[in-house]
């Protein structure tokens, strides 16, 4: 982490956010970890999300190591997602900023 009067501070809490933001990122997180993790389960699960914004979802979520695609040679091809070892590190966070969000919702109802 860079200290503040160098040439750039780096918030983490940006850095994090930066990972998150995204048309429901968190919801595939939790629905993978749940063991909906493939990819015509989520697109079922969320119809008011794109299968196109799904896709780019989880590749941007595999592409910073939260997730891993596994390709199964078969016919029809298989392929399933599951969180990584970093992934699952982050899973205790998304679950506790989704109840706060319940929480909020519940609140400004």
């Amino acid at each position: 982490m860079e200290e503040i009067g160098q040439t750039e501070f780096i918030c983490p809490s940006d850095t994090f956010l930066g990972i998150i933001k995204g048309k429901c990122k968190t919801t595939l997180i939790v629905l993978i970890k749940k063991g909906r993790n493939r990819y015509g389960e989520m697109c079922r699960t969320l119809p008011t999300i794109s299968p196109r914004m799904i896709s780019k979802q989880l590749d941007e979520l595999e592409r910073d190591g939260i997730i891993e695609r596994h390709s199964f040679a078969e016919l029809p091809p298989r392929v399933e997602y599951t969180l990584s070892d970093y992934g699952e590190t982050l899973y205790p966070i998304i679950r506790e900023i989704r109840k706060w969000g319940y929480m909020h919702q519940a609140r400004t109802k």
